[in-house]
């Protein structure tokens, strides 16, 4: 079954006619995603890859009720758009945008206080159930039906995850990178409580990176919700010097704060399981599962 998204899914893509969302929208119709619609302020009216476009969200929602809007919109407008879907009240918004202002983002933020949209990113590779549906710049293969679910906030070491759940048979339920931004739409938290929910999910991998508090939020809930489900969990960044950005903007370690080693003390203490490297989260999900 799988969270957020699935085979009955109806996406729009705001942004749509970019050479970007058209190369990407190309592969998720190609993929079985079921895209029904564009957004491209001035060009409404028009056809593009065989779908429709419209001047603004709300024209796109009233045309054809879609349940997921894919963000790829430069970073200066994309705190607008994703506003702008929020109103229109789109359950699902996946922004895969990068460097979109801080400070826009607490607008978002403020935004969804009150709504019933869910946000994945911004900066985000985006969310894919295999098989199914796919909203973001994830490659299809390694990707295949399965019983993990991951979680990361680095989309190179979710693909990771991804290709070593795959070689040991396991596959994954749903894959969702919630981005590496310092402010964004759905935490480690949010998607828990739904892997955890979700009868497909049997287990979940959890990889996190310095900087912020995400992680040590996790590790609290975890302790909290006892689930019994396995969570393996991978923390990059242990031998990241202090306050220097490795990559991007939400991975800093400023003086000590949110360092690799507290963050995976944390989680060790919560319950999960700690793959020892990022090249054993696949073998240590499936003995985590009994070596089924």
């Amino acid at each position: 079954m799988g969270i957020l998204v699935d085979a009955n899914t109806k996406v729009i893509c705001q942004g749509l006619t970019g050479a970007t969302a058209t190369r990407l929208s190309e592969r998720a119709i190609a993929y079985g995603t079921q895209m029904v619609g564009g957004v491209v302020p001035g060009k409404g009216g028009q056809s593009h890859l065989h779908l429709p476009v419209f001047n603004t969200v709300a024209e796109a929602v009233d045309a054809t009720k879609p349940d997921a809007s894919a963000v790829f919109v430069p970073p200066d407008r994309a705190a607008a758009a994703i506003i702008e879907a929020i109103e229109a009240k789109i359950p699902l918004i996946v922004c895969v945008t990068e460097r979109v202002p801080v400070l826009d983002m607490v607008r978002v933020k403020r935004a969804l206080e009150g709504s019933k949209t869910r946000l994945i990113g911004p900066n985000s590779q985006g969310v894919i159930t295999p098989g199914a549906c796919k909203i973001g710049v994830m490659p299809e293969r390694p990707h295949m039906p399965g019983r993990v679910g991951v979680v990361s906030r680095s989309a190179t070491l979710n693909y990771e995850a991804v290709d070593q759940t795959t070689n040991v048979h396991l596959g994954q339920s749903t894959s969702v990178g919630i981005g590496g931004d310092p402010v964004y739409g759905m935490n480690f938290i949010d998607c828990l409580e739904l892997f955890f929910a979700d009868d497909a999910t049997e287990g979940v991998i959890l990889i996190g990176e310095i900087g912020g508090t995400a992680e040590e939020e996790a590790a609290a809930f975890l302790k909290q919700e006892k689930s019994k489900k396995p969570v393996v969990a991978y923390v990059a960044g242990i031998n990241a010097p202090t306050d220097r950005r490795m990559g991007h903007a939400g991975t800093v370690d400023v003086f000590g704060g949110g360092s690799a080693a507290a963050k995976i003390e944390a989680l060790k203490s919560a319950g999960a399981i700690i793959a020892p490297s990022a090249a054993d989260m696949g073998t240590t999900m499936r003995r985590a599962l009994g070596g089924r």
